[in-house]
C-alpha cells in the first residue's frame, strides 16, 4: 500500500486526495464506505451501533473520550433498529471511521447542512482532544460525536450521517471575507423565513422528503422588513444576497463578532466547490441561516449582516463539483432540510 503524498501548497483536500487517504489506509471505517460518502471538499462520518446518554458535555483533555465517558454515562444506547435522541439532552456516539492523519495533514468537523436545519448541535471528539471539531496532524484513533437536539427529537441509527469531516494540508491562506446579510423582503408567497414548533414531532433523519412541514414548522411573514427573534426559538433564514463558491475554493460560513449582535448563526458552516455556480448549475444560490439568538429579543433588519464567509483555496479542482449528479440544496432560495417535503 503506497503511502498518502503531501501536497506540496497548503490548502483543503478535494475529493480525489480524500479518496487516497481512503485507500493507503489514513482513513478506515468499520463498513465498507459508502459510494456517496465522500464529497467534494469533505467526507460524511456515519454514527456507528455504540452510543450514550451523558449528563454533560466535555473535552477529554488527557484522556480518552470512552474513558471519560464513563464518569458522564447515565445509559447505553442501542442504535441498531433506529433510537429517539430527546431534545434538550446530551449524547456521545463513536463514529464508524476513524483516522491515522499523515504529519502534515489535519482536519475539521462540522455539522451537515441537512442537521444544522433542524436544530442539532453536533461537535466531533478525539481521543486527548483539547478542542471541539478539530483534528489534530498525526491524530490516529476513533472519531466521537456530541449530539444535542435543541428543538425537533430526532431518530437515528448505525449509518446516519449527521456532520462531515474538511481534510487541509498545512494550514490554508484565507483568501476571502465576505459579509454575509439576511434576507427579510418577502417572495410571491410572502414568507421571510420558518419558525420550528416547540412540540412537534420526531424528524427521522434517515427518511428524505419524508415529513410534513406544517407539523415541524411555522411560516413567518414581516413588516417593513423587519424580524423580532424571540429567545429560546430557532429560525430558518436566506441570506440577502446569492452564494458563490469559487470550483478552486471552499468556503466557512463563521459567527459574527458578538458586539454587532447577540445571535447565533449558521450550525453548518461548510460549502463546497461549485455550490452557487454557473458551472455546477446552480447560479442564484441563497445561502440559508439557522438562527437562534441568545437571552434577549433581537431585532433584525433586512440586509443585516449576520454571518462571514470565510474563503480558503484546494490543494488542486475536484473531480466532481458540488451539485454535479444532484444535490438537495444547489440553486437553493429559503430552504428546510431535505427531510421536509416542499411547502406549499
Amino acid at each position: 500500500m503506497s503511502s498518502f503524498q503531501i501536497p506540496a501548497q497548503p490548502g483543503i483536500l478535494p475529493l480525489q486526495a480524500i479518496e487516497t487517504l481512503i485507500a493507503t489506509g489514513a482513513i478506515r471505517s468499520d463498513t465498507p464506505f459508502d459510494a456517496d460518502q465522500v464529497q467534494p471538499a469533505s467526507l460524511d462520518l456515519r454514527l456507528s451501533d455504540q452510543a450514550w446518554r451523558v449528563r454533560a458535555s466535555f473535552l477529554p483533555g488527557q484522556r480518552k473520550v470512552e474513558d471519560r465517558i464513563r464518569d458522564v454515562a447515565m445509559h447505553t444506547l442501542d442504535l441498531p433498529g433506529g433510537v429517539v435522541l430527546e431534545k434538550g439532552c446530551v449524547y456521545i456516539a463513536r463514529l464508524q471511521e476513524r483516522v491515522s492523519l499523515p504529519r502534515g495533514i489535519n482536519a475539521r468537523a462540522n455539522p451537515k447542512s441537512s442537521t444544522g436545519r433542524v436544530d442539532v448541535f453536533v461537535r466531533l471528539l478525539t481521543d486527548q482532544g483539547g478542542s471541539f471539531d478539530d483534528v489534530d496532524e498525526g491524530y490516529d484513533g476513533p472519531l466521537y460525536l456530541e449530539i444535542a437536539p435543541q428543538t425537533f427529537s430526532i431518530l437515528v441509527k448505525p449509518g446516519t450521517r449527521l456532520n462531515q469531516l474538511r481534510l487541509k494540508a498545512g494550514d490554508p491562506p484565507k483568501l476571502e471575507t465576505r459579509s454575509v446579510g439576511v434576507d427579510l423582503q418577502a417572495g410571491d408567497n410572502g414568507i421571510v423565513g420558518f419558525r420550528g414548533r416547540r412540540h412537534a414531532g420526531v424528524v427521522n433523519m434517515d427518511h428524505i422528503n419524508g415529513h410534513d412541514p406544517r407539523d415541524f414548522w411555522e411560516p413567518l411573514t414581516v413588516r417593513n422588513g423587519e424580524l423580532m427573534l424571540d429567545p429560546g426559538e430557532f429560525y430558518i433564514l436566506a441570506s440577502s444576497d446569492d452564494v458563490e463558491i469559487p470550483v478552486d475554493q471552499a468556503a466557512e460560513m463563521t459567527p459574527i463578532d458578538p458586539s454587532v449582535g447577540e445571535f447565533r448563526v449558521h450550525y453548518a458552516g461548510f460549502f463546497d466547490p461549485g455550490f452557487g455556480t454557473d458551472e455546477a448549475h446552480g447560479k442564484g444560490s441563497k445561502g440559508v441561516l439557522e438562527v437562534r439568538t441568545h437571552d434577549t429579543p433581537f431585532l433584525l433588519e433586512h440586509g443585516q449582516t449576520v454571518a462571514r464567509l470565510v474563503y480558503e483555496p484546494l490543494t488542486e479542482r475536484p473531480m466532481r463539483l458540488y451539485g454535479e449528479g444532484g444535490s438537495h440544496y444547489q440553486s437553493q432560495g429559503l430552504k428546510l432540510s431535505k427531510h421536509f417535503k416542499a411547502w406549499s
